[in-house]
């Protein structure tokens, strides 16, 4: 199902953060779309660069094989918060360990610039299950600060904890709040201590007011924009599947949210996404 594209953006921008390879059966209905597609309806309006993220094992290598062989693509690999409990209580300890190394492994690769998306997810796993992604989420900071590689958080009503363990643990060199969630007061904390915040459709929706708060104060050299696709599609089209042919609609927001011309943002916004995963 494809949704009338918006105008052409104007300035190219990156999206930070894609699951080209989700399949929504609610959204999508019928077959996975096609990569190249989505690929190419993005390049047309303007988002001509993709972050390709990989958040189980399987997800992980598609990721890594999809790259290899486009260009417009780098990818960030890792265990989703809600994957590592998954993993321990299905297939055990041996098999979450393992799991960790072979997310190094792949990490290696240089097509992935980024470890995640990691962090914690208070909303779906259980209480009892939060050690094992503390545990999770301290196993992807010592990756991502042992190959220098960036690490992209996913925080879901867990605000606090994520940011002890990563003041605990040291934060690797480059963090990119994926999906940020917090309130003007954490996008301060996150600025003080150089952490890149990158803002969703969700900015879009009406009931957000909170979040364009946040938006409004991030420092030009920290905030990112990204897609989450195929989920929180921005409005006008929300509800609907999400790519990153849509993504203008946000960028349009946060633009008007920061009082600034949208070729100006865009320009911070592609330096920025370069900035946190490396030229490509």
């Amino acid at each position: 199902m494809t949704i009338a594209a918006p105008d052409h953006l104007a300035v190219p921008v990156i999206d930070t953060h894609c699951h080209l390879d989700i399949h929504d059966q609610h959204l999508h209905g019928g077959a996975l779309p096609d990569p190249d597609a989505l690929i190419a309806l993005a390049a047309s309006v303007g988002v001509t660069r993709i972050v390709q993220i990989g958040c189980d094992l399987e997800s992980a290598r598609l990721s890594i094989a999809l790259a290899q062989s486009r260009p417009s693509l780098v990818v960030g690999v890792g265990l989703h918060p809600n994957e590592a409990p998954r993993i321990f209580v299905d297939e055990g300890r041996a098999a979450l360990d393992a799991a960790y190394l072979a997310i190094e492994e792949m990490a290696a690769d240089d097509v992935v610039r980024a470890v995640g998306e990691t962090g914690l997810d208070y909303f779906r796993t259980d209480e009892a299950l939060r050690p094992i992604q503390q545990e999770s989420f301290r196993r992807h900071i010592g990756i991502a600060k042992r190959l220098d590689k960036t690490l992209v958080i996913h925080d879901r009503e867990s605000h606090q904890d994520v940011i002890d363990i990563l003041m605990e643990e040291g934060a690797p060199e480059r963090v990119v709040f994926h999906c940020f969630s917090g309130d003007a007061a954490m996008a301060r904390l996150c600025a003080e201590q150089g952490w890149f915040v990158s803002f969703a459709g969700v900015v879009t929706f009406k009931p957000a007011q909170g979040l364009r708060d946040a938006a409004a104060i991030v420092p030009d050299e920290l905030i990112l924009v990204e897609t989450d696709a195929p989920y929180l599609t921005p409005v006008p089209h929300r509800g609907k599947p999400n790519a990153s042919y849509l993504m203008p609609h946000t960028v349009r927001t946060l633009a008007e949210v920061r009082g600034t011309d949208e070729s100006v943002l865009g320009a911070l916004l592609w330096a920025n996404a370069q900035r946190a995963f490396g030229i490509w």
